[in-house]
């Protein structure tokens, strides 16, 4: 694809999406002009080289072909691409080229210099042309992890494993969501973190550890139980703790797959793994503390760059309406091919605003303050893109799931979402628990109503309330 075609609003720089225009007032200079130095590097850079880099990761999982099963290591998967190095040598070409135009490590607030609101319509472009994600060393999990490192690591955690994070050699993973209990509830977490003399010991179960398969992985940021807490404060027992990849005891078993497509996402054996006492992030017990931070500004950032996903495979169903003729006319003038495009606009306008909201009680409150409008967004935006990638499908008929189409990977992508940070049913809880926060209103009483029949008659005065179960 050359950079002189067309690729639609998300690449004009001329013009922001019509839902950010009410929150206009809030959008600085440097937003204008980050989001045009950004759309420039999209063009000129990212999308020529996008053909040479695939050629280019090719190569390298070719190479994995006669790769050999390390010990413990399931040998059935020992081949298989996810071991491959992500790292292409044009990618480092790349990345040069985003530090000369000051958009290297962009996630940073020091480099940005964005607020949350600003950030979404450029994570859009982030979905859309995922290499520009990578290129800026914005790719999660590493992140979040350098964010954890940056906000809680000591000087010798930063020096040892952030700069090379930072520099691009490095990658991370976070190890957090364990097989045998429901992780969704994190205070189930089961790994043990027990001291001992100078040293912790950590012993768990992990799995769908993302980014843990790829050699460039090095550090692991594990959340385990802090053996020794105070077992009344539920959320005061865990902790976070930096593990290295190549520790004695740590074993990875397999890769995980994702409808059936095998992934980076590692299952993990950790056993009587030994790391010295400087490794603690934060203190003791303060894993929840740290998740907090962590989790509030990844969730959102998904969102954003799902609905730049959602775009595509809009743009996808028109594509194929004006190319495509059935029961003698172009598909563009068939009407159910029409409601099925408006009703897309429909909902991606209306999740972006959701995004949007959530972005600004983010700037203006903090992320807890706004966990309830983020939840919101984390529910809505990847069952918005699913309905829409499903509906393209459905358009592009057979073509819609072959090998020739993108539609089935942005499908299982999004999909996925809706089970990473956390499933739907968590955090449509986490909305409820806000409301339920609401006492009884006059207005609620009187919509509600009232049948005085029942004190009238006094038929159910020796009924006894049960309001001990718990649901």
């Amino acid at each position: 694809m050359s950079a002189d075609i067309p690729m639609g609003d998300i690449l004009d720089p001329e013009r922001i999406p019509a839902e950010l225009e009410p929150f206009k007032g809030r959008l600085s200079p440097n937003f204008f002009e980050v989001r045009r130095r950004i759309i420039d590097f999209v063009k000129e850079d990212i999308i020529p080289a996008t053909p040479e880099f695939i050629q280019q990761r090719t190569e390298q999982i070719a190479k994995v072909k006669t790769r050999q099963p390390l010990p413990g290591e399931d040998p059935a998967y020992a081949q298989n691409a996810v071991w491959a190095e992500s790292q292409p040598p044009l990618l480092h070409e790349l990345r040069q080229k985003a530090k000369s135009r000051g958009l290297y490590n962009f996630f940073l607030p020091e480099v940005g210099k964005l607020s949350v609101l600003e950030y979404a319509p450029i994570a859009e472009i982030f979905g859309v042309f995922g290499l520009a994600n990578i290129a800026m060393n914005c790719s999660a999990p590493d992140t979040g992890n350098m964010e954890v490192l940056e906000n809680y690591g000591t000087a010798a955690q930063k020096k040892e494993w952030l700069e090379p994070m930072l520099d691009g050699w490095m990658r991370s993973a976070f190890a957090m969501t364990e097989p045998g209990v429901a992780s969704s509830d994190a205070t189930n977490i089961s790994t043990s973190i027990q001291r001992q003399g100078e040293e912790y010991v950590i012993n768990g179960h992990k799995w769908y550890i993302t980014g843990a398969c790829r050699p460039e992985c090095k550090i692991f940021v594990l959340m385990g139980k802090q053996v020794g807490m105070d077992s009344s404060s539920m959320h005061g027992q865990h902790s976070m703790i930096l593990v290295p990849r190549d520790s004695k005891g740590v074993t990875l078993v397999r890769p995980c797959g994702e409808f059936g497509q095998l992934h980076d996402h590692a299952e993990i054996i950790f056993d009587d793994v030994r790391v010295p006492l400087s490794n603690m992030l934060l203190g003791e017990g303060r894993g929840f503390e740290i998740a907090q931070g962590r989790l509030g500004p990844g969730r959102i950032h998904h969102c954003m760059r799902t609905i730049g996903v959602a775009e595509q495979a809009l743009d996808s169903i028109i594509h194929r309406a004006h190319n495509r003729t059935a029961f003698g006319k172009l598909l563009a003038n068939q009407a159910t091919i029409r409601q099925t495009i408006a009703e897309a606009r429909l909902d991606i306008t209306k999740s972006r605003l959701l995004c949007y909201l959530a972005a600004v009680q983010a700037d203006e409150y903090g992320f807890k303050a706004a966990k309830s409008y983020v939840a919101m967004t984390k529910i809505d935006a990847p069952r918005m893109a699913l309905k829409i990638i499903d509906e393209a499908i459905q358009v592009h008929g057979a073509h819609g799931v072959s090998q020739d189409s993108k539609l089935s990977d942005l499908y299982i992508g999004v999909r996925i979402l809706r089970v990473a940070d956390g499933p739907d049913i968590v955090h449509l809880n986490t909305v409820a628990k806000e409301e339920l926060k609401k006492k009884t209103s006059v207005m609620g009483a009187m919509v509600s109503g009232t049948n005085k029949n029942i004190e009238k008659y006094g038929k159910f005065k020796n009924v006894k309330v049960n309001t001990t179960a718990r649901f």
